[in-house]
């Protein structure tokens, strides 16, 4: 039974990271303050840190710079405070932090610092053998990692179906929703997908690279 266990555990994400261990994950509206200017300050109720001062995070607006990261009492939030992090009040703010279950509250400082790499890399469509080789490669370590090979299947679903909502998405997979937005996560890096305001889509890059492998498939089998 222990070990059906750990092999349902291990297949979907794969084990190294949780949804509570990712970076930061911004609402859109947030992300919008943040292009503009007017949002500098988050807030996080971790259990670990998550990020470090000093330390960067890719954004569909921009590369962020931690310039401070110190453990926060909820109470001492103040209005300013809530404004700067995307909030019309404190207590919208103390909401969105969920109820008090022990964990400490940080109070994160960034500023964007340059633009997201990722933009360009997903503009990518006219892609040569070499660089087909090197997704195909790092694909292929993604899928040995996990019980599942899931990166093709994944980026056929999101072909076919864009702006779908991620839950749904990891239902037709039969899959956890945290874990597949992780590893959806390893394939925007790549710049292979790109964000919507809902659910994903491939980017120029991601189509390319479908479409070259669907051709290799069809040559494979002749």
């Amino acid at each position: 039974m222990a070990l059906t266990l750990r092999r349902i555990v291990r297949l979907w994400p794969t084990p190294e990271r949780t949804i509570d261990s990712l970076p930061m994950l911004f609402k859109q509206s947030i992300l919008e303050g943040i292009a503009a200017g007017k949002i500098t300050l988050a807030f996080r109720r971790w259990k670990r840190i998550a990020v470090r001062k000093g330390g960067t995070l890719t954004t569909s607006v921009g590369v962020l710079r931690f310039d401070a990261v110190d453990e926060v009492a909820p109470g001492k939030i103040s209005s300013r405070d809530a404004k700067q992090a995307g909030f019309e009040t404190v207590a919208a703010l103390q909401e969105s932090l969920g109820p008090d279950d022990e964990r400490p509250v940080y109070r994160i400082v960034f500023r964007c610092v340059g633009e997201d790499p990722r933009v360009a890399l997903r503009k990518e469509s006219n892609l040569d053998e070499v660089t087909l080789a090197e997704l195909r490669k790092r694909l292929a370590r993604y899928d040995a990692a996990a019980s599942r090979a899931w990166t093709r299947e994944s980026l056929k679903l999101i072909a076919k179906y864009p702006g779908v909502r991620a839950g749904d998405l990891a239902k037709r997979l039969g899959v956890d929703k945290d874990g597949f937005k992780i590893n959806i996560r390893k394939l925007k890096d790549m710049g292979l997908t790109e964000s919507l305001d809902i659910g994903y889509r491939l980017s120029p890059r991601g189509t390319a690279l479908i479409n070259a492998s669907g051709s290799r498939v069809k040559e494979t089998g002749r």
